[in-house]
């Protein structure tokens, strides 16, 4: 299998590399259009700041390829964020794959909680074949200040500050807001479910 995981010099891409590496699966990191497009699975992870992100995606034509694609995709924390259609942090259009805005946590209550929200946090309506095995009290591991709104293609919903998409799907694209790469065995399960798609 051949796996593909997006350069656009966003942060945390090593950690995912290595835990796909203990699944067995040496993927390579590329931002060669072609070598994505002919890959059997593509990931879109990383950390970082969602403009930044999305002018590295343009002057690699990334921006046009990605919404193309037809294999299984996976947008994972910055990434899920990137494939909505707008996001607040720096009023930042994104890729369109999902008609979803991602909105900044503004904490009603600052002493319970504080942003970035970081920490463990559990998924609940879990649907799909991305979450097979999973239940409604499986932990994943999370680090953002933005969220993606609830929406049709909210696959399982996390509580912080408010109801968010903790993941989603749409066709071809999955997404997911925490680190399934930090999140022991709950998230090695979702990269295992995400690679037999």
């Amino acid at each position: 299998m051949q796996v593909a995981v997006i350069k656009y010099n966003a942060g945390n891409v090593q950690s995912v590399l290595y835990a796909l590496e203990r699944l067995g699966v040496e993927a390579v990191l590329t931002d060669d259009l072609e070598i994505i497009s002919k890959a059997d699975r593509v990931i879109f992870p990383g950390q970082g700041e969602a403009s930044t992100a999305m002018r590295y995606l343009k002057e690699k034509q990334l921006d046009q390829l990605i919404p193309n694609l037809k294999q299984p995709f996976f947008g994972v924390c910055l990434g899920q964020q990137l494939l909505c259609e707008y996001s607040e942090e720096n009023d930042t259009a994104c890729l369109g794959v999902f008609p979803v805005k991602v909105k900044k946590f503004i904490p009603e209550n600052s002493f319970d909680f504080k942003v970035p929200h970081v920490g463990w946090n559990n998924l609940t309506e879990l649907k799909t074949p991305l979450l097979k095995g999973l239940s409604d009290e499986s932990f994943v591991y999370y680090v953002h200040s933005f969220y993606c709104e609830l929406s049709d293609y909210t696959i399982a919903t996390t509580n912080y500050v408010l109801d968010f998409a903790g993941l989603m799907h749409k066709d071809n694209f999955y997404a997911m807001q925490a680190h399934p790469e930090k999140s022991g065995l709950v998230g090695e399960r979702i990269l295992r479910n995400f690679l037999s798609l």
